[in-house]
């Protein structure tokens, strides 16, 4: 494979070593396309005796007596090659398929035995002497069939081997047969229509390549004319996938890792690297055939003129997994008040109500119908494809709405209907909740977001906490570099992590106004101009399943990140939340006012739909990355096919970021920061409110831990340690069970003995 290098790359490989001399890549390949199409042409004019001398006629005589005939191909297939070497264009690579060029050699081979065969004349070794019929090396081959099978099946088995290297050099497969045979048909005016009634044809619309730069939010302003405008997804070019070796064992450090609570704590910052982009596969899209697309505009309007509503599909955007067709609903003669009869518009809420009719005609369910589309004088109707594709993550990391975004937290989504690459900043939104039901795609679609995260920033610059009570989606990252401690996989533990990122804010908060900044981009620049070691990172939490949480620890979970949703914006701190259990005991009001940037995939009912968009729509997605997707600068929904991202994908990334942190001497961090606070963020031997509880329990009879858990403003996890602690300690007695509250052992003037008391004797 030969590449061509930007001529604004300015370090390249000298052309020739030994004398010294550099010359650009694209000047090498501009000299060599040159010297193929001078050749090519000095052998056309020897050829045709337009050029006699010793060497040229030398030259045009042992060619004429090689290949006959043929010799007058080889100059044209020169040019051919030189055209590559000489166009400019936005591609750096020119690939050269050997097995193709090889079979392309066999088959002018074989085609010089045709033609030696089938040329008339007595003599075949005297024709191909006078450069006639197939030369020499079509009188060889030929001789050899004829000598095996005959005149007549040396001629047959050259057609047919012909045939057979046909489809490898043109490319050619029955895909494409069958996509021009109903390209043909379509031209012909085939009834396609119900019953055979061949339906007027409209005018054949255009396919629109998609813009270099792809929006991230708006859609295209609608066309002129009024053909539909089918706009087919991009398909990035196929590539070979790096082959890694085993995974090196992860580093185990003697010490555990000293994690960031302030700047002051963090260790010199290293050269930051990059993963490459050759660690994600590429995906070859499917593109939506313009006659299918353009044969279901015509049932969508026959369909809807059956029942009296005139209507035309004036744009197509064929995407990944749905097609949009733009429908714009035309007039109807009405009779008004005073007898005249005038034209009004038909009404979009007459569209909406024959959904399942259309579902029916167009034999595809379920379809999503938007009335009207946001910003937009047409009506969306989304019909599902037949083949879905796979939206590849690295075709979003190559495109150029995600390249122009200088966000260090930018995170790829997907592809909207047209087939666009929607990016978005994490940093702007400020926090982001996913719902859906079970195998919808959430956990695939964080995936793409750690992914993302892990493609931009080093560990110097992006901090990372994970919440995985499955154990099973996010535990294959524990050993990078970026993570404060390991996965956290039990849910006591949750509550503790979380009350050590509200103290990381708080002590941010408290440095800020010491240096009297308002956020983390402005205390970063202020110390890149002092004092570069000091720039504080940003820290993500990811929590894969919220339902989990809110069943252990209601309360103080939806308190710590209702707070952190509500001030962590300004220090850098961000959060991605995933459930797949949208209720509103889940998802309860405070989480989702402060989570204003929500995805939703496929949800059982419209009820959870209206729980996480407030609206209905998520209950008809289809599923596997299909998507809506609420932003919060935007209040209209975007319907994307979510990035995919494969275990080998990440598997590589990890081990990119393992081999990194032992190159760099990192410390795989062991022991999380929030080891010791317990597991609701208090210390375990913490006698403060040890004596706080036994003060309060003294002042009654009788005690539960439910008691404990509102007096306290605690979990139910400490507070049940509580409660056991102070068995031990005498002051209550043991379970009586059936959900008693239990018998306070210690009242009145004993209680602060017993408080002061490590292990008090139990009162008779």
């Amino acid at each position: 494979m030969a590449t061509r290098r930007p001529k604004d790359q300015k370090s390249y490989k000298p052309a020739w070593p030994g004398i010294g001399l550099k010359i650009d890549p694209v000047l090498q390949h501009e000299i060599i396309g040159l010297v193929l199409l001078a050749l090519a042409a000095l052998v056309l004019l020897t050829l045709f005796g337009v050029t006699p001398g010793s060497v040229t006629n030398t030259l045009g005589a042992l060619l004429k007596t090689l290949f006959g005939w043929g010799a007058y191909v080889l100059p044209l297939v020169a040019i051919g090659i030189s055209w590559p070497f000489l166009r400019r264009g936005e591609t750096n690579e020119i690939k050269i398929v050997w097995g193709r060029v090889f079979t392309a050699e066999v088959l002018f081979a074989l085609l010089l035995a045709f033609v030696h065969l089938v040329t008339p004349a007595q003599n075949a070794g005297v024709l191909a002497e006078s450069g006639g019929g197939g030369g020499y090396i079509g009188w060889a081959i030929s001789a050899l069939f004829v000598s095996f099978i005959g005149p007549t099946g040396a001629m047959i088995a050259l057609i047919l081997l012909a045939l057979m290297t046909l489809p490898i050099v043109f490319g050619l497969s029955t895909a494409r047969l069958y996509a021009w045979s109903n390209a043909l048909a379509e031209q012909s005016g085939a009834p396609l229509g119900p019953a055979g009634d061949k339906p007027a044809a409209p005018p054949k619309p255009k396919i629109a390549k998609p813009a270099p730069t792809a929006p991230s939010s708006t859609r295209p302003a609608p066309p002129s004319h009024s053909a539909p405008r089918v706009t087919p997804p991009p398909t990035p070019a196929p590539a070979a996938r790096p082959v890694f070796g085993t995974k090196p064992p992860v580093k185990n450090p003697a010490a555990a890792a000293q994690t960031i609570l302030t700047p002051r704590n963090r260790t010199r910052k290293r050269t930051p690297a990059t993963p490459s982009v050759d660690l994600f596969e590429r995906a070859s899209e499917v593109k939506y055939g313009e006659t299918d697309a353009n044969r279901k505009a015509r049932v969508i309007e026959e369909t809807l003129a059956n029942f009296g509503i005139p209507a035309k599909v004036i744009e197509i955007n064929a995407g990944p997994t749905i097609t949009q067709f733009g429908l714009e609903p035309g007039f109807v003669a009405r009779r008004g008040g005073d007898g005249v009869v005038r034209q009004r518009k038909v009404s979009v809420s007459r569209i909406a109500a024959l959904q399942h009719d259309l579902e029916l005609a167009l034999a595809a369910a379920p379809i999503r119908i938007e009335t009207p589309v946001p910003g937009r004088p047409i009506v969306g109707i989304e019909v599902p494809n037949e083949s879905v594709s796979v939206v590849a993550l690295r075709g979003i990391l190559e495109s150029d709405s995600f390249k122009k975004k200088k966000t260090s937290l930018k995170i790829a989504l997907g592809r909207d209907v047209s087939g666009a690459s929607i990016t978005a900043d994490l940093g702007g939104m400020p926090h982001l909740l996913i719902a859906g039901a079970t195998g919808s795609g959430k956990s695939v679609c964080i995936n793409a977001i750690i992914a993302c995260l892990l493609f931009d920033n080093s560990p110097d610059d992006l901090r990372m906490i994970m919440v995985d009570p499955k154990r099973v989606e996010l535990v294959n990252f524990n050993g990078i570099p970026h993570l404060l401690g390991p996965v956290v996989v039990n849910t006591d533990e949750v509550v503790a992590c979380l009350r050590w990122v509200v103290r990381e804010m708080d002590n941010r908060f408290t440095l800020f106004a010491k240096h009297k900044v308002r956020n983390i981009d402005a205390y970063n620049e202020k110390m890149n101009k002092t004092d570069g070691d000091n720039t504080m990172p940003y820290i993500v939490v990811l929590i894969d399943e919220l339902a989990d949480l809110m069943l252990a620890a209601p309360d103080e979970t939806e308190k710590l990140l209702t707070r952190l949703a509500q001030m962590a914006r300004a220090t850098g701190i961000h959060m991605v939340i995933a459930t797949q259990r949208p209720s509103v005991d889940v998802v309860t009001g405070l989480i989702k006012a402060n989570f204003p940037s929500r995805i939703s995939f496929a949800v059982t009912s419209s009820v959870d739909s209206r729980v996480v968009l407030d609206t209905i729509g998520a209950e008809k997605l289809l599923g596997r990355g299909d998507m809506l997707y609420m932003s919060s600068d935007s209040s209209k929904l975007l319907r994307l096919q979510g990035c995919f991202v494969s275990d080998d994908e990440l598997a590589r990334l990890v081990h990119f970021w393992r081999e990194k942190a032992i190159t760099d001497l990192r410390d795989i961090a062991q022991e999380p920061p929030w080891k010791s606070m317990g597991g609701d963020g208090k210390d375990d031997g913490d006698e403060t409110i040890i004596q706080q509880a036994t003060e309060l329990v003294g002042q009654f009879d009788r005690t539960s831990i439910s008691f404990l858990q509102r007096k306290l403003g605690i979990g139910y996890p400490r507070a049940a340690r509580l409660m056991d602690e102070l068995e031990r300690r005498g002051v209550v007695g043991p379970d009586e069970g059936g959900g008693k509250s239990r018998a306070v052992s210690v009242q009145g003037e004993d209680v602060k003995d017993f408080a002061a008391e490590e292990t008090p004797k139990r009162k008779n």
